[in-house]
């Protein structure tokens, strides 16, 4: 049996936090092999190793700032940018035929429909969080909306970093439509997230905190007159989410075209 060559991965946002880390786990991670990575013009790591920037030893492979060769360069890319650039790659993505892996949260409708489109033509894998956690935590949120009448008020608490731009974010929104989805109603009916006055019957709340380092924390309250019944999940590290990427990159060699999320890649249904 001849055995399969790594797939080639590249990783577009390279020198950030999140894709130091993700270059980091391709490197660790047995099957992948890194293929290179790409900055914006004006970025002081161009020209450097894009091993070296994450820590590693030289790999011999230079950060670019052209990401249509470097989807040209590799068998997958991950990108865990932001919206307008996510739907660019997704493009480049069906161009090329190349698998995505996104992380990326905020895409507006229009640029979630490129991306969809895009799905048409290749395999894009696109989560909210790539964490195995939180994605067994969207099935838990479901069940128990399902599970508790709207005598239970419900809240959505997240947590993030000073520097996150979007708000609430993906993995808060994921949540939301969760519990939506196990009481039989759109989000956007009953999603409340500037408030004033008296809490109404049936929403779904948000509560957005900002500061310090905090990679994620999300908390799902159930409350009801007497009781109060919380689902959370806390990210120690961004590592989780490289893994999760990891495994959504293996599991997505030679996946037909089509628009794939974690609980694919997990099993979850």
């Amino acid at each position: 049996m001849v055995e399969k060559r790594p797939l080639k991965v590249g990783v577009v946002g390279c020198a950030g936090r999140m894709g130091r880390m993700l270059v980091a786990e391709i490197v660790a991670t047995p099957g992948l092999a890194l293929g290179g990575g790409t900055e914006i013009a004006g970025n002081p790591v161009l020209g450097s190793d894009v091993a070296q920037q994450a820590g590693l030893p030289a790999a011999g492979l230079v950060v670019g700032s052209d990401p249509r060769a470097l989807f040209k360069a590799c068998d997958a890319v991950v990108d865990f940018t932001l919206p307008a650039a996510t739907a660019i790659h997704a493009d480049l993505a069906a161009e090329a035929k190349k698998i995505l892996i996104a992380g990326t949260t905020g895409l507006t409708p229009a640029q979630q429909e490129i991306v969809t489109m895009a799905a048409t033509r290749t395999a894009i894998v696109q989560s909210a969080n790539m964490s195995v956690g939180v994605n067994i935590l969207l099935g838990l949120a479901e069940d128990a909306a399902r599970r508790l009448t709207e005598t239970y008020d419900i809240e959505i608490v997240e947590m993030h970093h000073r520097h996150k731009v979007d708000s609430p974010s993906g993995t808060a929104l994921a949540l939301g439509r969760a519990a939506a989805k196990g009481r039989g109603v759109d989000l956007d009916s009953v999603k409340k997230i500037d408030r004033d006055g008296a809490r109404r019957t049936g929403d779904i709340g948000f509560a957005v905190l900002r500061g310090g380092d905090v990679a994620g924390d999300h908390s799902l309250i159930f409350a009801a007159d007497g009781v109060r019944f919380e689902l959370t999940h806390r990210a120690g590290s961004r590592r989780i989410f490289a893994k999760g990427a990891a495994r959504a990159l293996l599991w997505s060699r030679g996946r037909k075209p089509g628009l794939y999320s974690m609980r694919d890649v997990l099993g979850l249904g």
